[in-house]
């Protein structure tokens, strides 16, 4: 994967300069900035690896979830539960995931209106080659030690925390 061309300057500080100028200071909008555009790069590099898998981040996600439960299946709503989306995106992503053969899908005997993902050993043996190869290349974080990830990790929890996400 070749790196587009880099500029002479950055953008993002040139942008909170003229903010400044304009509006006055406002530091959100710099770290907003850069937090989406370092959501852009990971985003670039995980899709690059996932790719030949025919997975996105979100199809990986799922597949993760259902490695990680005991039976290797769960209900749709706590898959949108636990990865935190719409039940649509969940519904859509779990279809896609059994068009692949990587997931079936089941009544839930739990609750008569429910269903159940469950992963198939096609899904697991995917699952774990992509994991391998995003771990080799520490999931697109390979300019931070273990230090700076974790120090990444404790600054956005606070955000996630404040969002609701969950309770600390």
């Amino acid at each position: 994967m070749s790196k587009p061309l880099s500029l002479s300057f950055d953008p993002i500080s040139r942008a909170d300069e003229l903010w400044r100028q304009r509006w006055g200071s406002v530091p959100s909008m710099a770290a907003i900035t850069s937090v989406m555009r370092a959501q852009q790069i990971l985003l670039s590099r995980v899709d690059g690896v996932l790719k030949p898998y025919g997975l996105t981040f979100a199809r990986y996600e799922a597949l993760v979830l259902l490695t990680f439960s005991q039976s290797g299946e769960l209900p749709m709503s706590k898959i949108g539960e636990r990865l935190m989306v719409h039940p649509t995106s969940v519904t859509n992503t779990v279809d896609r995931l059994r068009a692949a053969g990587l997931v079936s899908k089941r009544p839930n005997p739990d609750d008569g209106r429910g269903t159940l993902a469950c992963i198939t050993d096609e899904g697991r043996r995917v699952c774990d080659e992509a994991t391998a190869d995003l771990m080799a290349m520490e999931f697109g974080l390979d300019a931070y030690d273990d230090e700076g990830c974790a120090e990444i990790f404790a600054v956005l929890r606070r955000l996630r925390v404040d969002a609701g996400d969950f309770a600390e």
